[in-house]
């Protein structure tokens, strides 16, 4: 026999406020009833103002106890979470609007912090952050080369409050590997692309794309990965979308992909298509992308009727003349995603990146992209002629 309304919600108050913070599908669980049922009853309380409803949790509206200020303590507007994400790279800022209203719900204040392009940036402003009095540290490194992806590991497994990566999956074994991580499944994003473009007819497709980021290596592994298993793919290249989207060296020169084979350098993408009889491109980032498309109109390359093109980010591609069909990452979920899982260590009682005694699972959140089809990519001229 169900046990009555108001002893079911007085059970979810005393399970609430005797862990701060309890996750609404394991009250469900542990009461036996739906979780509809238990969102409606965390509803009906936080009206009452007897808990605060968060993104799938649910609070204690007992205030936060005040701690007595030490002589030393961190400064004014300590506690805040930190969030890092490269300088201008608009597609890791969408994750803040996905982790704000997360954080604020929680009564918790994002310290946005700019990295600059320069190697290493991150960490001094991460070591700022920490002595600063930040509770806990979401971030997206640049990680322009693998060299730096190491060193970047090696400081961050340093770091004093829990950490969430947000786009960037660790190298299986790395000190990092056990850090919880919320990140796109870019190789599904790549077939997303490949087999719209198949589709439609096309069997020689380039890829154009960046190599300065860990995303950019995904994403061309990930098509060379397809492209050379696919059986209707006929030919495939793959170039630098941009002469500045390859890894730094010492010298502030770009150095090559360091690859198997030839060196990774910037080409004439209208040159490229021609040379290789490739009808269709692939184009990363989609900011590239809006001037890659002008180089091939100016080169006598239409677009969609000689090349049909797929961006990948999709920040700006809507914008374009014509609007490029993208691959849009869940950028806003990313960002809400990596929120709940810092709340949740820091309700389970914390960990440090790499101290490696978690405080319950790490959690390794992939997210698929989606695919937004707009004007950039028609059927080749002989689609359904023959295969």
């Amino acid at each position: 026999m169900r046990e009555p309304v108001d002893v079911r919600r007085q059970r979810i108050l005393a399970a609430v406020q005797s862990h701060g913070v309890a996750r609404l599908a394991d009250l469900a669980s542990e009461l036996d009833v739906s979780v509809v049922t238990i969102r409606r009853d965390v509803e009906e309380l936080a009206r009452a103002g007897k808990l605060r409803r968060g993104h799938g949790v649910a609070r204690s509206a007992a205030p936060p106890k005040e701690e007595p200020a030490a002589p030393s303590g961190p400064p004014a507007g300590g506690g805040a979470i930190a969030l890092v994400v490269p300088e201008r790279h608009g597609y890791l800022y969408e994750t803040l609007h996905g982790a704000r209203p997360v954080l604020e719900e929680a009564g918790m204040r994002i310290a946005l912090h700019i990295a600059p392009s320069a190697a290493h940036s991150e960490q001094p402003i991460v070591e700022r952050a920490v002595a600063g009095g930040a509770a806990g540290l979401l971030i997206a490194p640049r990680w322009r080369s693998v060299a730096a992806e190491e060193a970047g590991c090696r400081w961050l497994s340093r770091v004093a409050v829990p950490t969430v990566l947000m786009e960037r999956r660790p190298r299986p074994g790395s000190v990092l590997h056990a850090v919880d991580s919320v990140c796109s499944d870019h190789w599904y994003g790549v077939h997303l692309a490949v087999d719209h473009l198949l589709s439609l007819g096309h069997r020689r497709i380039v890829l154009a794309a960046r190599n300065d980021s860990p995303s950019a290596r995904a994403i061309r592994a990930a098509f060379a990965d397809i492209a050379a298993g696919h059986p209707l793919v006929e030919d495939w290249s793959v170039a630098l979308s941009s002469p500045n989207a390859v890894p730094e060296r010492r010298d502030g020169h770009g150095e090559g992909q360091g690859g198997e084979g030839e060196a990774d350098v910037a080409v004439d993408l209208a040159a490229l298509l021609r040379q290789r009889g490739a009808t269709a491109a692939v184009l990363h980032s989609d900011v590239d992308a809006l001037m890659l498309v002008q180089q091939l109109t100016d080169s006598g390359v239409r677009v969609p009727q000689d090349c049909s093109v797929v961006a990948y980010d999709d920040v700006v591609a809507a914008l374009a003349s014509p609007p490029l069909t993208a691959v849009a990452p869940p950028k806003v979920e990313i960002g809400r995603l990596a929120a709940e899982l810092l709340l949740l260590r820091l309700a389970a009682g914390g960990q440090a990146a790499g101290s490696g005694a978690a405080a319950g699972p790490v959690r390794r959140v992939e997210l698929l992209p989606t695919l937004m089809v707009r004007g950039s990519a028609v059927p080749h001229p002989a689609a359904g002629m023959t295969d």
